[in-house]
């Protein structure tokens, strides 16, 4: 029901990791088989996943302010519920802390929607021209490795940046493809031809949970 479309998860961890699991497949691959004794069917599911999950049971794991009051080993065994792999098919993950009235009195005007949609739009015409030769492929995120090969191209800072990063927070090489693509993405919302170290660093921090350790 969500080809071409949003799925949209609330509570993540609250689904049976079984049937998160399944989803594997169609983020990887934009289809999903159905297999039954005597044959099987492939569909298109080709969908934008958006997720949200709390840091643990009670809501306050990693809280500024405030304490978790989860028992020993909750926080590890509710967070296991999302799977390594599973999270390295997600392009971006954010962690959202509460914000102080302090800081909030003080920030300033955010770029408005039609600013951001101006930029969007501008970005997408600039995969759709990048990308005219290759069927089915419309977007940064479809890239397969060749395409990241020949429209990534990281200068000797940018190699160095993501091969510390790679080491130091354990990332898998499918996390490596995840942030040259959504650097690439970041580049031409810049309308910048070449990715650079700071569009690496940002497509970088966008990987918060996708550490060895994440859940420690």
């Amino acid at each position: 029901m969500a080809h071409n479309g949003v799925l949209f998860l609330d509570e993540l961890p609250e689904f049976k990791r079984t049937v998160l699991e399944v989803m594997r497949q169609p983020l990887e691959d934009r289809l999903i088989t159905i297999s039954r004794a005597k044959f099987s069917v492939e569909y298109p599911s080709s969908f934008m996943l958006v997720a949200s999950m709390n840091p643990c049971p009670c809501g306050y794991y990693n809280h500024p302010s405030k304490d978790c009051v989860c028992a020993p080993g909750v926080v590890q065994k509710y967070l296991n519920k999302i799977s390594g792999p599973l999270l390295d098919r997600i392009d971006i993950h954010l962690e959202v802390v509460p914000v102080p009235f302090k800081k909030l009195a003080e920030m300033e005007a955010s770029e408005n929607s039609e600013a951001v949609r101006k930029r969007v739009m501008e970005a997408r015409k600039i995969q759709e021209k990048r990308f005219a030769e290759y069927k089915g492929v419309y977007s940064n995120a479809q890239m397969s490795s060749k395409h990241i090969r020949k429209y990534v191209q990281l200068d000797e800072a940018g190699n160095e940046l993501i091969k510390n990063a790679m080491d130091k927070l354990g990332l898998s090489a499918r996390a490596y493809d995840r942030i040259l693509k959504v650097a690439r993405t970041i580049a031409d919302l810049e309308s910048e031809e070449q990715v650079q170290a700071h569009h690496l660093s940002e497509a970088i921090h966008y990987r918060s949970l996708d550490r060895d350790n994440w859940g420690g």
